[in-house]
């Protein structure tokens, strides 16, 4: 009998090492779903770097470092992620006060929007959230470019309509949109 092949190894240090691991990454996370990434991530790392791990109970040390290595790169990208929302809630609060104010603001917006038909809703978010420019939308929406143009023009001209019924104050929102509300392309 030779010497155990490469997944016969990782299978006998997982099933030796598993309680240990476990144990010290649930001491160390908040929750068991970080508990439960941390360790994966520690055999996943084991087993694409089985050729490094040392035998005996030298791996049990290693697979520590690894886990403890893990474990900080979660808390960094807590941090990060932390430190994201707050900046994204700031720069929300800075926008929403920055919103145009008459007749509305925000939610006269959100109101004339949901106001419009579906395929509307949808080419105005395809082309305005998504950044998708017109000849992406024909592909999204399986049209021809010229077809995704005009329900673009369409929508937009729709929007603006919209806007102008619910008295909001449209060179707010840019000369196009006056442009629009008073039919002119």
């Amino acid at each position: 009998m030779g010497p155990p092949s490469r997944k016969q190894r990782f299978e006998q240090m997982y099933l030796e090492h598993y309680p240990d691991l476990l144990g010290y990454v649930q001491r160390r996370t908040e929750s068991p779903d970080d508990a439960a990434d941390a360790l994966a991530e520690t055999f996943t790392t084991a087993w694409r770097r089985l050729d490094d791990v040392p035998g005996g109970g030298e791996a049990r040390l290693w697979l520590y470092g690894v886990a403890r290595r893990v474990l900080a790169n979660q808390r960094r990208g807590e941090s990060r992620r932390t430190a994201l929302a707050v900046r994204l809630r700031a720069e929300l609060a800075e926008w929403a006060e920055s919103a145009p104010a008459a007749g509305g603001g925000i939610d006269g917006v959100r109101a004339a929007f949901r106001r419009l038909g579906e395929p509307d809703r949808e080419v105005l978010s395809l082309a305005v959230w998504e950044g998708l420019t017109s000849a992406e939308i024909a592909t999204v929406l399986g049209c021809s470019g010229g077809a995704a143009r005009l329900r673009l023009h369409r929508a937009r001209k729709r929007l603006a309509g919209e806007l102008a019924s619910a008295g909001l104050d449209l060179t707010r929102y840019g000369l196009r949109a006056v442009a629009l509300a008073k039919g002119r392309p």
